[in-house]
């Protein structure tokens, strides 16, 4: 009763915009949720996660903003001159927050030359990991050791940007050393075999093996195979693996670093004296 005697007080008017304003609130939210969903069920599917994150913001900002504006209205409120307040304002902040606008501007270059997608592996300065978002101000990252890591857009747009999996197949270049001893082409036939035994390595494009140099200790070897992108953390374990097995079992050896002691005489050996400990 007390709150009906309380609802007797308020003018009638009052009543009627302030369930006006609620009804078009809920109707507002509701039409956002109810676009959002059909969107996501339909035009939006076949595209990308990158492209379906930006449709989705823009679809939702731009919903919120006509909604405010409408109940605004309903309230009686003059909205262009909250509009012309809200300009100057933003003018202020905008020289107060130069950083942040620099951002944004940076994050519309990133959105619009989309040098990665969500789900990409990228390495921006020392950090690798998969894009989880891209917004106009930063984008974040969450690195294999599951640490999230939010990079402002101006760093990116200044700092060299490496796309791990833009591409459907790689190259994993290994580098090691074989004994001077060695026959190269024997070497040479036994990588060809254990490439060509590993389920993850590519046949097409080809294998490379290229002769690098002459090292302190052996000869410098890169062996380069083709992979799928999503196979290189088992190519990488399967591969070194068995090269290391391979060359036990031919007996090719990997040398292990060689230091020559030089007394400054050709012919001479080094003198070396035994001491037998008391």
């Amino acid at each position: 009763m007390r709150i009906l005697d309380w609802l007797n007080y308020i003018p009638s008017e009052v009543l009627q915009k302030g369930l006006s304003v609620g009804i078009t609130l809920l109707g507002g939210i509701a039409v956002i949720r109810l676009l959002l969903y059909l969107s996501a069920k339909t035009f939006l599917k076949p595209l990308s996660e990158h492209s379906r994150i930006i449709i989705r913001n823009i679809l939702l900002y731009t919903g919120s903003t006509i909604l405010v504006i409408t109940v605004l209205r309903q309230i009686g409120l003059d909205v262009s001159t909250l509009l012309g307040a809200a300009g100057i304002i933003g003018v202020a902040v905008g020289f107060a927050s130069q950083t942040s606008v620099s951002n944004v501007i940076s994050g519309i270059f990133l959105l619009s030359e989309r040098p990665f997608e969500v789900g990409d592996v990228i390495k921006v300065g020392d950090k690798t990991g998969i894009v989880s978002s891209i917004d106009l101000m930063s984008i974040k990252i969450r690195t294999f050791d599951n640490l999230f890591i939010r990079i402002p857009n101006q760093m990116v747009l200044n700092t060299e940007v490496t796309n791990i999996t833009r591409f459907p197949i790689r190259r994993m270049d290994i580098s090691f050393q074989v004994a001077y001893k060695e026959d190269l082409g024997r070497v040479r036939n036994v990588l060809l075999e254990i490439v060509e035994a590993n389920p993850y390595a590519l046949r097409e494009p080809e294998p490379l093996l290229i002769l690098q140099g002459f090292g302190e200790s052996g000869i410098d070897l890169l062996l380069g195979v083709w992979f799928q992108k999503q196979d290189f953390l088992n190519l990488k374990n399967s591969l070194l693996q068995e090269i290391k097995d391979r060359f036990a079992r031919e007996q090719i050896e990997i040398p292990f670093p060689h230091r020559t002691l030089y007394t400054g005489s050709a012919t001479e050996p080094l003198p070396i004296r035994i001491v037998q400990e008391r």
